[in-house]
């Protein structure tokens, strides 16, 4: 579907200064009502179009070949959530006032737009949506050309000023808002990262959660059907519901898994899968209902990618490191760590042009995807290597659990001592040991036989642990309690 229009009334001219609260490390969440309303998306877009435009028209005057073929657009779409197409009417309103083009998406995910960005040669583009946060939250992510992210500390700050401030230009210039809602060119790009012709007969479960993906899922589904790919879909919690009726598609919070593990089993499904409600994180189960912890799927994964390009570069967090390292030795690839979070992620993804690179948190990016993170790849990318193999997803991951076993994300709230305090207090109680120790993110502390990282949240009031061992499930028990009762002791609750 394509329309167009010009937006024809006069923009605004005059803004009180306002402080906004909603931004974040990556991007904007907000309480809605509270630190998140119209008025504040619209100076969000008036003063993110604003930036754009001017460092494009800056820069293009040096005829920098990476700018210059963009065009003076940004592509913004939105969630299933309520509140989410207000604020994206909102949002076009500041952008168009500022004098930039507009092509709005509809109801996506937020891997759509940044597939659009780099598609259309866009400015940059917005994804409204509050992803797994409540249901009276919501928030905007926004990328850069070539879908590159923007951070508090390359742009995302500039914004916040600009938008604080009001002091917009005023040239009174409108831009013209096109509706383009196609998802063809998308959808065909996210089949090229399989070779249908490998795939073997599979049943699959898939929770949607009533967020954004159903559309997609759908669409890829008739995909495979136009080859006669032998896959057959269960669709669980499949209709986009801004209410959420089965709860917030956050498949995080165990409690969320069981209707997912269930119909796998009542199925005899051969996988589940489940996305959080812009689908930018997936999430699989195993033949047995099993859910399988992200930092073994970003192991697999990897292993896929080597068979596929040899002695590539995988990227990889800090958190939970044994399985993938070992796996990417194994397969002589190359290692390259990152601080977790997307913006540092991908820069270093591009940096060292990695094929791949992924999170324990279910956030897996790809190299022929702008390096930028996708949730329905992975599931792809997994019913391939099942074809394969033959194996199930139990025989794929069960050899790298047992060697390198970890705790999983344990997640408490402070109550007494703030984050840094409790992180250097820990790193003494064992300077004793002489761990090797790494403060890329948070702090890590590796002993040889386990490890531990300990780290402040990036989005959320929360101090986050991860252990993992060599082989040793006794010892990886054992270390967990220690820690978690010491924890208790500096009134550290868990959430």
């Amino acid at each position: 579907m394509s329309t167009s229009a010009t937006i024809s009334y006069q923009p605004r001219t005059a803004f009180n200064p306002i402080t906004i609260s909603s931004f974040k490390a990556y991007d904007i969440r907000g309480e809605l009502g509270v630190n998140l309303d119209e008025e504040i998306a619209y100076r969000i877009g008036r003063a993110f179009a604003q930036i754009l435009y001017q460092r494009h028209s800056t820069v293009s005057e040096t005829h920098d070949n990476d700018m210059t073929n963009l065009k003076p657009t940004i592509v913004i779409g939105s969630d299933i959530r309520h509140s989410s197409e207000q604020l994206k009417q909102a949002t076009i309103a500041g952008i168009v006032d500022a004098g930039v083009d507009v092509i709005d998406l509809g109801m996506t995910g937020t891997e759509e737009v940044y597939f659009a960005t780099s598609h259309y040669q866009a400015l940059g583009g917005i994804e409204v949506t509050a992803s797994h946060n409540p249901i009276n939250y919501n928030g905007l992510k926004l990328v850069k050309e070539h879908s590159k992210p923007i951070s508090a500390d390359d742009g995302l700050a500039e914004i916040q000023a600009l938008a604080e401030s009001g002091k917009f230009t005023t040239d009174n210039l409108s831009g013209k808002l096109q509706l383009l809602t196609d998802k063809k060119a998308y959808v065909d790009h996210v089949m090229t990262f399989i070779d249908t012709d490998k795939l073997k007969p599979l049943k699959l479960v898939i929770n949607s959660g009533n967020g954004s993906a159903g559309p997609v899922v759908d669409l890829l589904i008739e995909k495979l059907a136009q080859v006669d790919a032998p896959i057959e879909v269960i669709k669980l919690h499949h209709a986009p519901d801004g209410s959420f009726p089965n709860g917030i598609p956050n498949p995080m919070i165990e409690a969320n898994r069981v209707a997912t593990q269930q119909a796998v089993l009542e199925h005899k499904a051969d996988l589940g899968i489940a996305f959080d409600g812009d689908f930018d994180r997936c999430f699989l189960f195993d033949e047995g209902g099993e859910f399988i912890d992200g930092s073994y799927i970003v192991g697999m994964l990897a292993q896929a990618f080597l068979n596929k390009y040899p002695s590539e570069s995988i990227v990889y967090d800090p958190r939970v490191i044994y399985n993938t390292e070992a796996v990417i030795k194994e397969h002589n690839g190359k290692a390259v760590i990152s601080k977790s979070g997307h913006s540092f992620i991908k820069q270093v993804m591009r940096d060292s042009g990695a094929v791949y690179g992924g999170e324990m948190s279910a956030h897996h990016y790809f190299r022929d995807f702008f390096y930028c993170d996708s949730g329905m790849i992975p599931w792809l990318l997994t019913i391939e290597l099942l074809s394969i193999t033959g194996k199930t997803l139990s025989e794929l991951v069960t050899g790298y659990i047992q060697a390198y076993p970890s705790s999983g994300e344990l997640n408490f709230h402070l109550t007494t001592h703030d984050a840094p305090t409790i992180i250097s207090a820990i790193e003494a109680k064992f300077s004793n040991k002489q761990p090797i120790k790494s403060t890329l993110d948070g702090l890590s502390l590796n002993f040889g036989e386990w490890r531990f990282n300990l780290r402040a949240s990036n989005t959320e009031p929360l101090i986050r642990l991860n252990i993992e061992s060599r082989g040793d499930r006794k010892l990886l028990d054992t270390k967990i309690q220690e820690i978690k009762e010491w924890l208790a002791a500096q009134g550290a609750v868990p959430a």
